[in-house]
């Protein structure tokens, strides 16, 4: 869970998330809407790769990067139940 937040405590992390909403990319046109390094947008990418928020799959010579919306339901069920918890007390 810790690697979660670290990941989305990024403003550009958050930005790349919001990105792949609209569909799978490459590093290359995830980079194309930053005013970052290359290097820079591939160590985001790990990160979140890292937290399990998005996933890569090779597809010709490219490789995608897609988002894994399992973790995302996963994190909402947690926060409703972390909300209604606090609720009741």
């Amino acid at each position: 869970m810790n690697e979660l937040f670290k990941a989305l405590s990024d403003e550009n992390r958050r930005k790349i998330l919001d990105l792949l909403r609209k569909g799978d990319l490459t590093a290359g046109e995830i980079a194309e809407h930053f005013d970052i390094s290359k290097p820079g947008i591939s160590q985001h990418l790990s990160v979140l790769k890292h937290a399990e928020l998005v996933y890569a799959f090779k597809k010709g010579q490219f490789v995608y990067y897609s988002l894994n919306s399992s973790v995302f339901q996963d994190v909402l069920k947690w926060v409703v139940q972390f909300n209604s918890r606090g609720e009741n007390e």
